[in-house]
């Protein structure tokens, strides 16, 4: 960390109190670098993010959470989640867990907050009612607040007629002047009533806001505000300032539509005679056309991500990328959460509005999903949503097809698009069906013929031959030589390779399963590479699971358990015969290319549970399976 960074840290993490003019008789915070935070015992920053529970969590959210993150543990310290539920009306079921889950999901885990606790809680606002009913009565005590009953009516009528008059609506404060003990009495008497807060001195409150430096704000133009409501919730104002004085925040970052409510806050931390926290007003965050985000946009909110492949940090960069915040920053770099981190300088977040650029998302995107596969923890977790993702995707319960879920084969393919694709969804659109879908029907005689010709033919084309533009050339001359229509002969195979009707082009898919198979995957320590031939790329993945008898599939059935007890002895009869026994398994090598599969090799691969036993031909093709067996003999 440079000097200047830790400067900027310790201005940002320290404070000093000034006193206002003699007629407040209170505080004011402002920020200096004389005292660091550290120094001071117990005064750590801790920082929240309070969201209501009224929809789902989108961008401009996950800024503000993310900026309280990222500052918190700049500065080692707390992250706590607080749910601001006061409006009743407008709470939407099952939101909460929601927005709890989706900031687990982006890698924002609270020190503290409803699910993990924490010293301060409960941190749900609806549970801490009796507390702010408390301090709503010490501010009567202290003759800065006063009980309302004015009805709903006569509201009303003061909001017409301020209309009418072209004039901003505002409470008259009629019941501040009630008499005390009047006051007093109708409450008693059980008349509704709510409790006002009196703005008085709203003219002489200058803040020092972390970004947009020195705020003054004049006379104010509304009337005293409702800080408890007749059904004894608290409004926003109060609920806030209680629960970031009972918390120990001292930092509050927030959206910078707040700031012109922080003057109201801070007189009512000055009525109470408690030192106000820190406050940096983060700027608006607009879509790419400048338009404001709206929780109405279902393309901001996290669950669209999240649905649409998109990786926690690619949006975590994506947002950091146009919020600022972090100096000489390369945009051609994707950062960890940890990286974001250790970079963050917020004397660096600028004062004016951000506009998003959506092109950049998806880049940010595939540079994580390269990242991630130098990891073989995260690539097991992506062969894994790979895996799911196709069995969602594609059905194949017609039985005229299988699934081509091998790790080895996922890997390859994930290898591969990391250069070419943006998203993990991409992988299972239709026009790559047929990297997953493997036909099981034969061919006609005929057919199989032309197949096999065409193998031979394009058995010794180089790799750097086997293009679209030339595979075309060369289909097109073989279905002229052969006597048969191009068109025909395309959906031939196309149907051998995919079993599928549709599709990208043919010599496409054949230049695409080459390159697949060129890449190599990582088993331990070692490289493994494919040492097929380019044809067996393409048409050595057809291998098909010899037919069984309808009697030898009775007699299995009826007989499983004596299979099931007769394994242990065939696998005893291949260890004592170990010379023997490998040449059996592996068929010499050309029981692979022929698909035909030695039946010591299926009992070996169920009893080692590798495959099912329905499955194993399958595995006979995987260099990792061969590599597996050589090492057991």
């Amino acid at each position: 960390m440079t000097a200047i960074h830790k400067f900027c840290r310790s201005l940002y993490c320290s404070k000093i109190v000034l006193s206002f003019p003699r007629r407040f008789k209170s505080n004011i915070i402002f920020h200096s670098p004389k005292k660091s935070i550290s120094e001071d015992k117990g005064s750590l920053v801790r920082v929240r993010f309070a969201p209501s529970p009224t929809g789902l969590l989108h961008l401009g959210s996950i800024r503000t959470a993310l900026y309280n993150y990222l500052f918190a543990k700049s500065c080692g310290g707390k992250f706590i989640l607080r749910i601001e539920d006061t409006d009743q009306s407008r709470i939407v079921h099952g939101a909460m867990e929601q927005l709890e889950e989706d900031l687990e999901w982006i890698g924002l885990k609270p020190d503290e907050g409803p699910t993990h606790g924490g010293p301060y809680g409960p941190y749900i606002q609806s549970q801490r009612l009796d507390t702010y009913k408390d301090v709503a009565n010490e501010l009567i005590d202290r003759k800065a607040a006063y009980m309302c009953f004015c009805t709903e009516y006569r509201l009303d009528l003061l909001r017409r007629d301020a209309l009418r008059r072209r004039q901003v609506p505002r409470y008259d404060n009629r019941c501040r002047y009630l008499d005390p003990d009047e006051a007093k009495k109708r409450s008693q008497d059980g008349e509704k009533y709510c409790i006002r807060f009196k703005m008085d001195g709203m003219e002489k409150v200058t803040f020092s806001d972390i970004i947009y430096g020195t705020i003054n704000f004049g006379a104010s133009e509304e009337g005293d505000p409702v800080i408890l409501k007749a059904d004894g919730f608290p409004t926003y104002h109060l609920a806030n300032i209680v629960d970031d004085h009972n918390m120990r925040i001292s930092h509050v970052l927030r959206g910078v539509e707040w700031q012109v409510s922080t003057p109201k806050h801070i007189l009512l931390y000055r009525a109470l005679g408690w030192d106000p926290p820190f406050y940096a007003h983060l700027p608006l965050i607009l879509n790419a056309d400048g338009s404001k985000l709206s929780k109405r946009q279902g393309d901001i909110q996290v669950g669209y991500y999240r649905d649409n492949g998109i990786f926690p940090a690619a949006l975590l960069n994506y947002v950091t990328d146009a919020g600022g915040g972090f100096p000489n920053r390369d945009r051609n770099v994707s950062l960890t959460l940890e990286d974001l981190i250790s970079h963050f300088d917020i004397s660096r977040v600028g004062s004016n509005s951000c506009r998003l650029q959506p092109d950049r998302l998806p880049e940010f995107n595939r540079r994580e999903l390269k990242r991630l596969l130098q990891s073989e923890a995260s690539t097991q977790q992506l062969v894994q949503k790979i895996q799911d993702m196709v069995k969602k995707k594609f059905s194949v319960s017609d039985g005229s097809s299988q699934l081509d879920l091998h790790e080895e084969h996922i890997r390859r393919i994930l290898l591969w698009g990391s250069d070419r694709i943006h998203c993990l969804q991409d992988l299972v659109s239709p026009d790559f069906a047929f990297l997953w879908v493997r036909p099981l029907s034969e061919h006609k005689s005929e057919d199989k013929g032309l197949i096999e010709k065409l193998s031979a033919e394009l058995m010794d084309l180089p790799s750097e031959r086997f293009r679209k533009d030339v595979l075309r050339s060369i289909l097109k001359e073989f279905s002229e030589k052969n006597g048969v229509t191009f068109g025909q002969f395309m959906k031939l195979i196309r149907h051998t390779i995919s079993g599928l009707k549709d599709g990208p082009g043919v010599a496409e898919m054949l230049e695409l399963l080459v390159s697949i198979h060129d890449y190599t995957f990582k088993s331990g320590d070692e490289a493994v590479a494919r040492p097929d031939s380019n044809i067996d790329k393409c048409f050595g993945r057809l291998n098909k699971i010899p037919e069984e008898s309808e009697g030898s599939k009775t007699k299995r059935a009826n007989s499983m358990d004596e299979d099931n007890r007769n394994v242990d002895i065939e696998l005893t009869n291949l260890f004592s015969k170990q010379k023997t026994a490998k040449k059996t398994i592996l068929g010499g090598g050309t029981m692979r290319k022929t698909g035909m599969i030695p039946l010591r090799f299926c009992l070996l691969a169920y009893y080692f549970r590798e495959a099912s036993f329905k499955n194993v031909c399958q595995l006979i093709t995987s260099p990792q399976i061969y590599k597996w067996v050589m090492r057991i003999f």
